[in-house]
């Protein structure tokens, strides 16, 4: 499926959803969509260097505005049934108020109150971004709710990658880290509204400047595939804040700001002065720093081709550094390199989640079926593949 086969059906599904729901057409629908990184993981908390790129499937919010104060919100499973949380008083949002899938919305809802927009909202959400999968379902959510809300208050944003667009991102964080709880950096909700088509996006995170990086795979007979394994381990979340609290811990014993201080002639001696503990986890980030570097060097100078090492070196080091794969991820990766692939590494927090491989267009095939061979020899459900283009961010769909 390509990107605006995927926004029509996300548009279509929503409004549909609404119509359902309230008996009327909604008076805007929104859309914002997952994201893969390509390289750079782990290292967004750190202010370092992050590379990823919009895929083709969209979370859609079909809004319309109340007179009152409430958000009531509507969400269409893939089962095809409608289920509507209870309605939210937005004047009396706290964090720990509302728990489940509704705290994402009603997160988003709960920091743009503090920026002067308390109006209610009717809301229905719909799309096709995997969840579970580490393709960040839950950002082009909130970003897809951000858009609406702000939208309905006449506040339409610009191009991507624009100073509004950051600042948006940055409330989201807010929402996703103080109101539903999760630690997560800024990578995902800035590439869900900063991406364009056809480009990778160079974000440094401490500076907030990004940098559209061409990335045509198909121009040189390349591929993404990306392979879900359709698993998530309970321990996710927790390792992922365990690993963070760790990066920070290193970065207050060497008396600096974040990770993204270290430079890599200085890595040796940097990590003489750590406890054993930290030094694989300040190690993975100083590196993968370095690799994201290395990657816009190859794309800039059209060497695209060339990258698949240091996909393979990213996943190593997250498999035995930063300890966040899984060994489904490992025989994903593994299998896809096997089968042709140039390059290939796990992408997202880790614990489960989705794997990537750079494949030429003739081994899809080849890479898909060994990967599903693999999955079936050692007992598993086989995974989901897909061929992913980059897309476009977040937008107003009509």
């Amino acid at each position: 499926m390509n990107e605006n086969q995927s926004r029509f059906q996300a548009h279509e599904a929503a409004t549909e959803a609404f119509r359902s729901v309230h008996g009327t057409a909604p008076q805007g629908v929104w859309s914002a969509p997952g994201r893969v990184n390509l390289i750079g993981e782990h290292t967004d908390y750190n202010d370092g260097f992050v590379l990823p790129f919009a895929l083709p499937h969209r979370i859609a919010a079909a809004a319309s505005p109340r007179e009152d104060q409430v958000l009531r919100v509507a969400t269409l499973g893939s089962d095809g049934r409608i289920q509507q949380a209870d309605p939210i008083d937005i004047t009396s949002l706290r964090p720990g108020t509302v728990d489940g899938w509704a705290a994402y919305p009603a997160g988003v809802a709960w920091v743009l109150r503090d920026h002067g927009l308390d109006r209610g909202a009717d809301l229905v959400l719909a799309g096709d971004v995997p969840t579970g999968a580490g393709l960040s379902s839950s950002h082009a959510l909130e970003c897809a709710v951000s858009l609406a809300l702000l939208g309905l208050d006449g506040q339409e944003l610009d191009q991507p990658g624009t100073p509004e667009r950051m600042k948006i991102a940055r409330w989201v964080q807010r929402a996703e880290n103080d109101f539903v709880g999760a630690p997560t950096g800024l990578l995902d909700q800035t590439a869900s509204l900063c991406c364009t088509a056809s480009n990778v996006l160079f974000l440094d995170v401490r500076s907030g400047e990004t940098e559209q990086v061409p990335f045509d795979t198909a121009a040189v007979g390349l591929r993404i595939v990306v392979i879900d394994t359709r698993t998530k381990h309970s321990h996710s979340e927790s390792g992922y804040g365990e690993r963070r609290r760790g990066t920070e811990r290193a970065a207050d014993l060497l008396g600096i700001k974040a990770l993204r201080d270290v430079a890599m002639a200085d890595l040796d001696a940097t990590l003489g002065r750590l406890p054993a503990e930290l030094v694989p986890l300040v190690r993975h980030v100083v590196t993968e720093n370095q690799r994201v570097l290395d990657v816009v060097g190859l794309l800039h100078a059209g060497r695209l081709e060339d990258i698949g090492p240091f996909l393979d070196a990213s996943h190593v080091s997250m498999r035995d550094d930063y300890r966040i794969s899984t060994v489904e991820l490992d025989t994903a990766v593994e299998a896809a390199k096997a089968a042709g692939a140039l390059g290939a590494r796990m992408t997202g927090g880790g614990f489960g989640g989705s794997a990537i491989a750079l494949v030429p267009e003739s081994k899809i095939g080849d890479v898909e079926a060994g990967v599903t061979a693999a999955y079936e020899a050692e007992g598993w459900r086989p995974p989901r593949t897909f061929v992913a283009v980059p897309s476009a961010g977040a937008g107003r769909d009509a």
